[in-house]
């Protein structure tokens, strides 16, 4: 049996954050966006070496200014580097701030269920609007919505009042209603990057917004952005803990000059605890909870 049809969408007139709208396929990146680019995150190596980009080399030149230089020698290569602000910032991205919310719409084709979202989509991706009434009654004579409202509210309001409650229950049976029979619209997500849609659209156009947590460097509130630095220095005071501690001291004309690498790796260990449960307490808002 063939393999079913993944479709590269195309954007709708508005777009996502990162990029410019219309004409585009969903997936499509621009030279000059802001977006971190999950898909480049700890997949650096050594032989190929290391092009930090203009929101990298802020974060490292904070870590040397941190660490002493150009005062005192740092012993940490660009690749050392680079590996720290990625571990910094994959943390963050992952728990990505409720204020980092984006959105994104494109248009389904007829027969195909199957849509590649890329990464920076699929990463954060919360939620999917496809074949939803989003809780509004559809006054078009003659439908579904129409006649159910009809009908409850002559056999049970028709002389009482029609309170809040009665309706959110009312539309939790419409929403039941419109699963079974195929109008209410399900998704999924399969191998971190293919968007599933169900019921299979039947036809062209049919809008599709997804709503998901991306981090943009051009928007980025500053606190956040120094997280990611002070992380990024966490991280690199334990790879430079390592190289110093190879040495308890080096030969000086003074006599002799002691190596901090056992405080290095001590105050990294500590300070990454700390800023794990600042990410936890203070960044990342806490979990919704819904009964609809």
């Amino acid at each position: 049996m063939p393999a079913a049809p993944r479709v590269d969408p195309k954007l709708l007139g508005y777009g996502d954050t990162f990029g410019t709208y219309a004409g585009r396929n969903l997936g499509d990146t621009d030279i000059y966006s802001t977006a971190i680019d999950t898909t480049q995150l700890n997949t650096s190596v050594m032989e190929d070496g290391v092009e930090l980009n203009a929101f990298e080399q802020t974060i490292k030149d904070f870590i040397l200014a941190r660490l002493g230089f150009p005062v005192v020698r740092v012993e940490l290569v660009d690749f050392q580097i680079k590996s720290c602000i990625d571990e910094a910032t994959t943390a963050l991205d992952y728990h990505a701030p409720y204020w980092c919310t984006q959105m994104a719409a494109f248009e389904t084709s007829a027969g195909v269920n199957a849509y590649m979202l890329p990464t920076h989509i699929a990463h954060g991706l919360e939620y999917c609007v496809y074949k939803k009434s989003l809780l509004s009654i559809n006054s078009a004579a003659g439908t579904l919505e129409y006649d159910f409202f009809l009908k409850y509210f002559q056999d049970n309001f028709l002389f009482s009042n029609f309170s809040v409650s009665d309706f959110y229950v009312m539309q939790m049976h419409l929403e039941s209603v419109r699963k079974i029979l195929s109008q209410e619209g399900t998704w999924d997500v399969v191998n971190h990057n293919i968007l599933q849609l169900y019921p299979t659209p039947y036809r062209n156009g049919e809008g599709v917004i997804l709503v998901y947590r991306g981090l943009d460097t051009a928007t980025m509130h500053p606190f956040y952005r120094n997280w990611i630095q002070r992380y990024a220095l966490a991280a690199a005071k334990g790879i430079l803990g390592e190289i110093r501690g190879k040495y308890s001291s080096l030969p000086s004309p003074g006599g002799g000059a002691s190596l901090n690498g056992a405080a290095l790796s001590q105050q990294s260990t500590e300070e990454k605890e700390k800023l794990k449960e600042e990410l936890l307490s203070e960044i990342e808002e806490p979990p919704l909870f819904s009964m609809f």
